[in-house]
């Protein structure tokens, strides 16, 4: 019977394995299997016993199931306003909820730009709709064009942060930036890389490269304006974010500034801890993704961060795309895929499964410490997970209209219930 049967009743899941990663955790955490009692009102009752069981309780074994705190998506793309016809809000609010994410960061990259008062009303109507599952950052920037900052106190009360998502090579720009933002209580969130080097660079500058006949990216681009950018956090002490590290020397840097006491996190995404340049001898226009997937040893480098805690979170940069957009070369296709209905079963299969990382390592990436870096309250317990549940990713199993991921029609093993 389904789950959701249960909901009028007081339920009792028994042997569910509970994943509650905090920084008072441990491993052995992982191994506990306990009763938890879930109540009309959904209020959580943990070890208990049995003469506290309510005489009409629904009694349902989940041997092997795992509840874990909500997932927190630290940055996605909207399609709504202004690309609906990639997804609306709706179809996103439900791809966040099947894929076990209680809260979506929203990128400012939407049409109009959420750059000022006005484009915040939109959200905030969306917000009390959707009961807050998104969140929207607000620009640095006016448009996104790097050229003039936005009213930031003005927008600091309804945004979980300042990014614009994309690189800024204006260094005078991005110090005036972390100075406006430091006393705000807000992070900032940087994209490092060098757009001179980066130009043209599709994948990973290297063997695959040549082999595949394509144009390489270099390390370079992504570490040279990451230095630069450390260097800045080490002038202002304002606390930031890097978003999307994607390289073994990236990993190296952020562990430095973070040994020498600078404030700064940094997060990768989904597809760079599970894919590498090698993988894209396909040339699906659905791995296209900026910065471009690394290789193989910066993929177990970003693993092993997340393993020290140089990587603190694990982002989905869920990105809607139409599907003509896709249905081009590689090389000029847009960069990105939708990915909150398949990152946590894929993140299963592909790093606990395989004993790169543990449960409760995965989790803290991908709950835990992303509130911590937006300054949310710990999360709920709230995503039940089935990591041996096979069901067929197709188009009528996820919520987006949106077609552009690798894992489309493909069988997957784990799904949140």
């Amino acid at each position: 019977m389904p789950l959701e049967n249960f909901i009028v009743a007081p339920v009792l899941f028994k042997q569910v394995h509970l994943l509650n990663p905090d920084s008072s955790s441990n491993e052995t955490s992982n191994e506990t299997y306990i009763n938890v009692l879930r109540d009309r009102d959904r209020q959580l009752h943990l070890n208990f016993d049995e003469n506290q069981i309510p005489e009409n309780t629904n009694i349902v074994d989940l041997s092997g199931l795992v509840l874990g705190t909500g997932a927190i998506d630290l940055h996605s793309t909207s399609g709504e306003p202004g690309h609906e016809s990639r997804e609306t809000i709706g179809e996103l609010v439900q791809a966040a909820k099947n894929g076990g994410f209680a809260t979506v960061g929203i990128l400012p990259n939407t049409q109009p730009a959420i750059d000022d008062i006005a484009a915040l009303e939109f959200w905030r109507n969306v917000q009390q709709k959707h009961d807050r599952i998104l969140q929207p950052w607000g620009a640095i920037t006016k448009g996104l064009e790097g050229k003039q900052l936005t009213d930031m106190a003005e927008l600091a009360e309804s945004v979980i942060g300042f990014t614009d998502g994309k690189a800024l090579s204006n260094l005078l720009l991005v110090r005036r930036a972390m100075e406006y933002i430091k006393p705000l209580g807000k992070p900032i969130a940087l994209f490092p890389q060098n757009p001179d080097l980066a130009v043209g660079g599709v994948i990973r500058e290297g063997k695959w490269s040549l082999q595949y006949g394509m144009t390489g990216y270099p390390a370079a681009a992504e570490t040279s304006a990451l230095a630069a950018l450390i260097e800045l956090v080490r002038l202002t002490k304002a606390p930031t974010h890097f978003l999307k590290i994607s390289t073994a020397q990236g990993v190296e840097l952020i562990a430095q500034a973070k040994n020498d006491g600078l404030p700064v996190t940094a997060s990768t995404t989904w597809l760079h801890l599970c894919h590498c340049d090698r993988d894209l001898e396909s040339y699906d226009p659905n791995l296209r993704l900026m910065p471009p997937l690394g290789s193989e040893a910066d993929r177990l480098a970003l693993i092993a961060g997340i393993k020290s805690g140089a990587i603190d979170a694990i982002a989905i940069d869920h990105t809607p795309c139409a599907y003509e957009e896709k249905v081009v070369p590689f090389e000029v296709a847009p960069v990105g895929a939708i990915g909150l209905e398949f990152a946590i079963p894929v993140l299963w299969q592909n790093l606990v499964q395989t004993n790169l990382l543990t449960a409760h390592e995965l989790w803290q990436a991908l709950s835990i410490n992303p509130a911590k870096i937006l300054g949310l309250p710990q999360p709920k317990l709230s995503t039940l997970f089935d990591p041996n549940l096979t069901w067929l990713a197709n188009q009528e199993a996820i919520a987006s209209q949106s077609k552009n991921s690798s894992y489309l029609g493909r069988s997957l093993i784990g799904k949140v219930l």
